[in-house]
């Protein structure tokens, strides 16, 4: 489809679920009858533009009140969940049985775009689950191809477990959290522990630095497959066999705008809005998801698809200076990892004026090796204040099994 198919196709549906919203929830009918949407019509771009947007804090502080007391017959069971709180605002969200559908159709369309061959095994290192092993490679696959079978590994094992179950079940396809990898990765060039079958790496859940799949690469000589998603509205973005990131705009509706709420300039990075366009069970309509990205124009591979050029995380990860600016801190490993043998570091901004290196490595840290990582991250970070560090035994993951690299702890 051409680009403004999809767009005229979206707000069709969009007019269904806002005069659903309209006549269900009070919340959204009070916003919507501001913004001068009226239901049973076609809302204009201009009126949706008009919405405010809904803050993580919003669902969090509304939670009830922005769910539906009931959906259309065909969209199934309603069923309630909660995000494990990454961005440090754990919600309440619901699905349905459609939402589900969506879901299930679009991990089939991941598979399908990456050409991957479903006769192969697919491994998953991943919080909530247990070791284990089925014959197929879940509900998107089951009773709709045949695959081969599917092993499952929590991933609080120790990467020397991890690695092991690895070389033991041999999959073709492995599929884990970004920084779960690079701990992979870096202890399998240490060890020179592969595994044969190995075709393709996926990766979720955090941002993929391009170190990893440097590294991924360099170790394994296989590319890694990303995908841009969130608990409360399943896949944002999936990559095409080119890499770019296309929005599931069958699924959702995403703006990115900037800090006045304005749609961001084409080359800037901007606050990263999404409108479920299926989920009648709890409408998020302009919902600021807490990440920040970058549009970019039409992939090559011919998808009509929107695309996203950046995806830069979660908001709460940015760098604040005394001045009042604010910035990405951007610290390639390049720069800092042949100072010390570091196995793992965090940056923590503790005070607009002080940030705290956690570090992992292998020994207690020399003196002048400190002085020069402290001048390095200095420069790196544009941080010309106090900078210490912290040597520790190991670095935590947060409460749903990701790793941060940077955390401020500013209010």
């Amino acid at each position: 489809m051409l680009p403004d198919d999809i767009r005229e196709a979206q707000f069709r549906q969009l007019a269904h679920l806002l005069t659903h919203a309209f006549g269900k929830i009070e919340h959204w009918a009070i916003k919507l009858r501001r913004a001068g949407f009226q239901p049973g019509r076609k809302i204009t771009p201009d009126q949706f533009a008009a919405v405010p947007i809904l803050t993580r804090k919003d669902v969090q502080r509304l939670n009830n009140a922005l769910m539906s007391p009931d959906v259309p017959r065909g969209h199934g069971r309603v069923s309630k969940a909660q995000t494990s709180g990454s961005t440090g605002t754990p919600i309440s969200f619901c699905t349905t049985d459609l939402t589900q559908h969506f879901w299930r159709a679009l991990t089939l369309r991941e598979h399908l775009w990456q050409q991957r061959d479903f006769s192969g095994s697919l491994a998953s290192i991943r919080s909530n689950v247990e070791r284990s092993q089925a014959s197929n490679w879940g509900t998107a696959t089951s009773g709709v191809v045949e695959t081969g079978p599917a092993y499952a590994l929590n991933i609080r094992e120790d990467i020397g477990v991890q690695l092991n179950w690895l070389m033991e079940m041999n999959p073709d396809y492995l599929l884990t959290h970004p920084s779960n990898l690079k701990a992979l990765a870096r202890r399998a060039e240490e060890t020179g522990i592969s595994w044969p079958n190995l075709r393709q790496l996926r990766t979720f859940g955090e941002v993929l630095p391009d170190s990893t799949r440097e590294l991924c690469k360099r170790v394994w000589e296989v590319d890694i497959a990303d995908v841009y998603s969130s608990e409360e509205a399943g896949y944002i973005a999936l990559q095409c066999e080119l890499g770019a990131y296309h929005i599931q705009s069958e699924n959702l509706l995403v703006e990115i705008v900037d800090d006045d709420g304005e749609p961001a300039k084409p080359g800037t990075i901007g606050r990263v809005l999404i409108t479920t366009l299926h989920n009648f069970a709890m409408p998020l309509l302009r919902y600021e998801i807490g990440d920040y990205a970058e549009f970019d124009g039409p992939c090559a591979c011919g998808r009509g698809l929107p695309v996203i050029r950046r995806i830069m995380g979660r908001s709460r990860n940015m760098l604040r200076l005394p001045d009042g600016t604010e910035h990405w801190p951007s610290f390639p490993e390049d720069r800092w990892a042949g100072i010390a043998p570091i196995r793992q570091l965090q940056v923590v901004q503790k005070r607009l004026d002080r940030i705290v290196l956690k570090i992992d490595s292998e020994r207690p840290l020399e003196r002048n090796e400190k002085l020069n990582l402290i001048r390095v991250f200095q420069t790196i970070l544009c941080f010309p204040h106090e900078i210490d560090i912290e040597e520790v035994a190991s670095i935590p993951r947060t409460r749903n099994s990701k790793y941060e690299d940077f955390i401020s702890e500013l209010s």
